[in-house]
């Protein structure tokens, strides 16, 4: 399971012109799910995203996590990250997990976001999104587990 992380100003996600999710300052989490992928790998990616310190302290200094600056997740659903691109110039998805699949972990690592942080917002799963947002930094990291 792999999670692109930006640290936003803000960020929101559309399907067919209407915004189906949005944030203020936090996290755009794009979520990217191999088949070989449980609800353990999602617990402990979503640990480490919620206590992942991305945003400045006092000094300026990346020391603090989402929940201490109150910011928002954003979690878009993107199998594209767990593509293939090793060799040749078309991506393989060999690793990806199924539809089926990778939307009940989608969901379950949602739900479980909205359990421990209280802001949470999503895009739709399989769904052609547009994603607009203000990447902050830019600061942006790729967590895997």
């Amino acid at each position: 399971m792999k999670a692109l992380i930006q640290r936003v100003s803000y960020a929101s996600v559309s399907v067919d012109g209407n915004i189906v999710g949005k944030i203020e300052a936090g996290i755009l989490l794009f979520l990217g799910i191999e088949k070989d992928d449980t609800s353990i790998e999602a617990d402990k990616l979503l640990k480490r995203v919620l206590g992942y310190r991305i945003f400045p302290d006092q000094n300026d200094r990346m020391n603090l996590n989402i929940a201490q600056v109150l910011g928002g997740l954003l979690v878009v659903s993107q199998f594209t990250l767990v593509a293939d691109t090793g060799k040749g110039l078309r991506p393989g998805f060999s690793s990806a997990a199924p539809a089926e699949q990778g939307e009940h972990l989608y969901n379950y690592f949602v739900n479980k976001a909205k359990a421990d942080h209280p802001v949470v917002a999503t895009g739709q799963y399989g769904a052609d999104m547009k994603v607009e947002l203000l990447n902050n930094g830019p600061v942006t990291f790729m967590l895997e587990v």
